[in-house]
């Protein structure tokens, strides 16, 4: 295969993806915000950052802004926000949500979760149900540590040295826990409905085999990076919540 078929490959898969979002943008936004125990998951999440007032976080593949209350409670007005999405669809809803709390700390756009259109460093990155979707989730979980990483100038402060922030990762995908057999095969009929139509054959690979290894790699990724990591699991190990702490890159100042 050539490097062009490649990337007109990842065009029309861009492409497809960008479609399906935006035609399902309005059940996406019901079921990211009023899901029993969506909101308890993503206040959990925004609390793995450790993030203090005037600090900035990036919330990658951000859909409508269901993490940006969450995320903006967390920075306080004098931090920023910002989130991004492939799908304009889902991030005028997002915009529409702003815009209507007034927030001018809180940013939108319109951006690929493996190119985050952001530069570092950043306190904290958040990708919600985002690893399942990347071909490569390990390369793009090392390119989310490297904003936070990112090399800034420190204070004064002995301490600065040590200075540390963190990435955070939502995702989902079947248990291996005989007790969750229920819960898997409910989770089996939402993976085939919410994975965008390509014109292959969808299930060979299976895309719950698929993910499952996605997600794995993905966490994988994080702990090589990460000086320390937390891992939680909900609804009998189909949702993991992990968070690994990133040590910044600083200098002293001048």
């Amino acid at each position: 295969m050539t490097a062009n078929a490649t990337a007109e490959d990842a065009v029309e898969r861009a492409s497809s993806v960008q479609s399906f979002y935006g035609r399902w943008a309005t059940l996406y936004d019901g079921l990211a915000r009023f899901t029993p125990g969506i909101g308890r998951l993503r206040r959990e999440a925004v609390a793995a950052l450790e993030l203090d007032p005037g600090d900035v976080v990036v919330d990658l593949g951000c859909g409508t802004g269901a993490n940006l209350p969450f995320l903006r409670d967390a920075v306080g007005p004098t931090g920023t926000v910002v989130g991004v999405d492939l799908t304009a669809g889902m991030l005028s809803r997002a915009r529409r949500l702003v815009d209507a709390r007034g927030w001018r700390n809180v940013h939108v756009v319109q951006g690929d979760a493996t190119r985050p259109p952001v530069g570092g460093p950043v306190d904290g990155v958040l990708a919600s149900f985002v690893v399942g979707m990347l071909d490569d989730p390990a390369a793009a979980v090392a390119d989310w540590c490297d904003l936070v990483h990112a090399e800034s100038t420190g204070a004064s402060d002995p301490m600065a040295s040590e200075s540390f922030g963190n990435v955070v990762l939502v995702d989902a995908a079947l248990s291996d826990r005989a007790v969750a057999r229920p819960l898997n095969a409910a989770f089996r009929a939402l993976t085939v409905l919410s994975t965008p139509p390509t014109l292959q054959f969808r299930y060979d690979p299976s895309p719950h085999d698929v993910l499952r290894e996605r997600v794995r790699t993905a966490r994988d990724a994080l702990r090589e990076r990460s000086s320390a990591t937390a891992h939680r699991e909900h609804l009998l190990g189909v949702v993991r919540v992990t968070g690994g702490r990133i040590q910044r890159a600083v200098v002293a100042p001048e």
